[in-house]
């Protein structure tokens, strides 16, 4: 699933020893921007914790799972985020090179079609 909201809170950040080794869990609280708006909290775990990206304010496309578990006889539900990227951002984008961009130092029109290798 997927949504696009405003990060409105972090949470503070969690962390722990279990059978994997060390864990650390960043809950965020973010809010749509539908009709009737409405708070979701969103659980981000260990190398998803991006403090670049999770910043009171920004805009966050959200690429999530949804689990649901039984305890006692009563269920708890978890939003857990398996991908953020900030709205309107390119992380994909090829880096800009063009002020480490050098000229070849030969000047290519002198050469004539006949010295192609093939």
């Amino acid at each position: 699933m997927q949504i696009t909201a405003k990060l409105v809170q972090l949470l503070p950040l969690q962390t722990g020893n279990g059978k994997n080794g060390e864990w650390k869990k960043q809950d965020i609280i973010v809010e749509t921007g539908d009709k009737f708006p409405k708070k979701i909290c969103v659980s981000v775990w260990g190398d998803k914790i991006d403090a670049k990206k999770l910043k009171p304010g920004n805009m966050l496309k959200i690429d999530f799972d949804v689990e649901s578990r039984e305890y006692n006889s009563r269920w708890y539900t978890d939003v857990k985020a398996w991908k953020i990227e900030v709205e309107g951002a390119r992380e994909d984008q090829a880096p800009d090179y063009s002020a480490d961009y050098v000229p070849p130092s030969e000047d290519l029109s002198s050469q004539s079609e006949d010295d192609l290798p093939f």
